[in-house]
């Protein structure tokens, strides 16, 4: 379902693109909002328990695949979202070592 999902935004955005200006701020945007809403909770359902960083990956994808940014800044954000998550991950631990320890 995420794959679908990310199909159909990385579809869709272009194509709004070349709407007139008279349906920007109308069916234009409600496409791309709802387009990017759709994929953010399908994310969100699917890795919420595995993995808290993968929206802003598949964000950054989208980013990377839609030409926003370019290789190197999806890159650098993929080692800085790799970073963040190896120290969230370690200060979990800590933490769930510091609370067992108090029991």
């Amino acid at each position: 379902m995420v794959q679908k999902a990310y199909d159909w935004a990385l579809w869709i955005v272009p194509k709004v693109e070349k709407f007139p200006k008279s349906y920007r701020f109308s069916i234009r945007q409600s496409l791309v909002t709802s387009s990017i809403e759709l994929l953010m909770n399908l994310v969100d359902a699917t890795y919420q328990v595995r993995n808290a960083g993968s929206l802003i990956r598949y964000l950054m994808r989208l980013a990377k695949d839609l030409r926003v940014i370019n290789l190197d800044g999806h890159e650098f954000a993929a080692k800085a979202m790799d970073e963040v998550g190896r120290m969230v991950g370690g200060w979990l631990k800590s933490t769930r070592q510091s609370h067992e320890a108090g029991r």
